[in-house]
């Protein structure tokens, strides 16, 4: 699949098959994440793969109660669990160098999205996850501290594959030079 197939058919999946993912996907998915790009190629995220079925019980009960990835989450054969080592991106001999003190999550949110990306190109589904009790998830888990959980990605095959959500027009984020300036030569 071209890449920017895979940009245009990925969805938030939300069902599967009963398709088990192999361990030789999950490590397509896994070198996905490695060659994403980070601050000072710090590379600061950790994954934990959950098949175990208790485990993924036990992750999904840390999600939201009304969170629908619940069902998918169950229904997966295999979670990966996103997390960052923390105070090492965004930083530089100890000190912050960026107003955003979390740059783990920009560094984290490229290696999933490389990853949700390769999903797709592997015929795979995935959501992520982030409505949850970080904290329950990490201790049923044993992240150690200086470790974030920072999302789950249930994966599986999809059931179906739909149309994705409407999307914001270019114009609506795309200025010249200033924010808010018109540039009409994308639109």
């Amino acid at each position: 699949m071209e890449l920017h197939d895979a940009i245009m058919k990925r969805r938030s999946v939300r069902k599967f098959t009963d398709y088990y993912v192999t361990d030789g996907e999950i490590k397509e998915l896994m070198e996905a994440a490695r060659w994403a790009p980070s601050w000072a190629n710090t590379q600061v995220w950790e994954f934990i793969v959950v098949r175990d079925r208790e485990v993924i019980k036990s992750v999904t009960e840390t999600y939201s109660a009304t969170n629908p990835a619940r069902t998918c989450s169950f229904a997966s054969s295999a979670l990966l669990v996103a997390c960052a080592k923390t105070k090492i991106s965004g930083c530089k001999d100890g000190a912050e160098r960026t107003k955003f003190r979390e740059w783990f999550m920009f560094d984290l949110g490229m290696a999933v999205q490389n990853i949700c990306l390769r999903a797709c190109d592997l015929g795979l589904g995935t959501v992520v996850v982030g409505s949850m009790d970080h904290d329950a998830c990490a201790k049923a888990l044993s992240v150690p501290e200086g470790n974030e959980v920072v999302a789950v990605l249930p994966l599986g095959k999809p059931v179906e594959s739909r149309p994705g959500p409407q999307r914001k027009d270019l114009k609506e984020f795309v200025y010249l030079d200033l924010f808010g300036e018109n540039f009409g030569k994308l639109y």
